[in-house]
């Protein structure tokens, strides 16, 4: 088994006043074929103003930021701090331009990396199969 793995980014989440969009490298312009048939996707991105050992050392939390919530594993968590600082976020496409992809929204910073785009399918589990801890219940 391989001890570490190369990632590259594939593009960089841009956020401005007027929304945030996704500006994907010339370079993967054939990736984005076929994906303005789909209204929504995951993208997944790099925690770079996570990427200190510190903070990839951090391996419980209060979930989101609360001191009530138990002291929780990062793996059950969404917190940006964790050993590898992948993000991901499920965004409405607005429209895609060449190598530019609009989206609705964006919990990530400005300059983030994007290192990848999966187009969203809804789950097939029936929602009565799903469970969740009480804390994320009471947010």
């Amino acid at each position: 088994m391989a001890k570490g793995f190369h990632i590259f980014p594939v593009g960089v989440i841009r956020k401005t006043g007027d929304g945030a969009f996704l500006r994907i490298y010339k370079k993967y312009r054939k990736a984005l074929v076929g994906l303005e048939q789909f209204s929504h996707i995951h993208v997944l991105y790099w925690f770079h103003k996570n990427d200190i050992p510190q903070k990839r050392a951090v391996l419980q939390v209060h979930p989101c930021h609360l001191e009530e919530n138990p002291l929780t594993g990062v793996f059950a968590t969404h917190s940006p701090m964790r050993p590898n600082p992948i993000a991901l976020s499920r965004c409405r496409i607005l429209g895609i331009e060449d190598t530019v992809i609009q989206i609705d929204a964006i919990d990530a910073f400005d300059g983030s990396p994007v290192i990848d785009i999966k187009s969203y399918f809804p789950p097939q589990e029936p929602p009565e199969t799903i469970r969740f801890p009480q804390w994320k219940r009471n947010t």
